[in-house]
């Protein structure tokens, strides 16, 4: 019997932050521990060139990124932790997803739309700038969820697009070649905390806001004394639900310690002290992962080792669903 399959892939671009943390390492790794379901987590390397062409970037990422959830407490012996790349089986299932693909559903993609959109204001020509990469990444991105059947797929409301056009992909493909991929469903967590970075904005990279997860304490403590406040004074009562520390706070609290900083804030609390209440309550929950994060950084070939133990497993689904694949469209040996 084939349980429930959860699917999660990770972008190997730039270092993991709070934000990363809260909003979707820490519930994914909740959930690879979870025994009704086969947990599939893998390293993007391949969508990583999408937006990097920095090549030290993309490997010093991949590992960073594996040592980070590894740290956490990733189960890899429940859940199949891979990298992209080493499943060739991806690339040659994008192309037969690309044979299959209009167009017009890619002209439809956000993201690609968006860059359009900024040329186009800036008097430039609608696709200066844009690769194939760009153009076709949910067709990649199809691949990977269609490769395994995975039937949930975790993901935030900007990236709902994405699984309905690999339903998408998957229906044709399956009408036109016989049912092979279960159609994939968007697993939305409306629980799962969208955390403000420094300047009050979505905590992102792209706005350089970040506050990275495994900052040594006392950077740590300078990042979470850089967050945004306003100007009320100690003992003048502040509105927690517009406050970005609150807001972390509340992240990384029990509802207890939430409805107590709550009344804190009501009751005028500084925000100096309420940024050192934060640092302690960020750093007790992240001190023993940073230890162990550390030490993984020092050890590449045992993360690769654990990634290489995962592609093995990856593939023992892969080869023989590729197999099948070929075999519908017609690459098959001659007899």
């Amino acid at each position: 019997m084939i349980l429930e399959r959860v699917l999660t892939g990770i972008t190997t671009t730039g270092v993991p932050h709070l934000g990363n943390y809260v909003g979707a390492i820490r519930p994914a790794i909740a959930a690879s521990k979870r025994t009704n379901v086969e947990s599939f987590y893998f390293l993007a390397d391949y969508h990583a060139l999408i937006k990097s062409h920095d090549p030290e970037l993309v490997h010093r990422s991949t590992l960073e990124i594996a040592a980070t959830w590894l740290a956490l407490g990733l189960d890899v012996e429940h859940a199949c932790f891979y990298r992209q790349s080493d499943i060739p089986e991806i690339p040659e299932l994008t192309w037969l997803l690309t044979c299959m693909t209009a167009k017009g559903l890619m002209n439809r993609a956000h993201a690609y739309k968006a860059v359009v959109h900024e040329n186009e204001q800036a008097g430039e020509d609608p696709d200066f700038g844009i690769n194939m990469g760009l153009f076709a990444y949910p067709i990649l991105m199809a691949a990977d969820i269609l490769m395994f059947n995975g039937h949930k797929i975790p993901v935030g409301r900007d990236q709902i697009q994405h699984i309905e056009m690999a339903r998408d992909i998957a229906q044709r493909f399956n009408h036109h070649y016989g049912d092979h991929f279960v159609l994939p469903e968007a697993l939305l967590d409306d629980n799962v905390a969208v955390l403000q970075g420094l300047d009050g904005r979505k905590m992102s990279k792209s706005y350089g806001n970040t506050i990275p997860l495994f900052l040594p304490e006392k950077k740590l403590k300078k990042s979470i004394n850089k967050i945004q406040t306003n100007l009320l004074e100690p003992g003048e009562p502040k509105d927690p639900d517009t406050s970005t520390v609150f807001q972390i706070w509340q992240a990384f609290a029990t509802p207890e310690q939430t409805a107590e900083m709550r009344e804190e804030y009501a009751n005028g609390i500084a925000w100096g002290e309420a940024k050192k209440r934060l640092f302690e309550l960020v750093n007790t929950e992240l001190a023993e992962a940073r230890e162990r994060y550390n030490t993984l950084l020092e050890t590449p070939g045992e993360i690769e080792t654990i990634l290489q133990a995962g592609a093995e497993k990856a593939r023992t689904i892969s080869r023989p669903l590729i197999t099948q694949l070929r075999e519908a469209v017609g690459i098959r040996p001659l007899k």
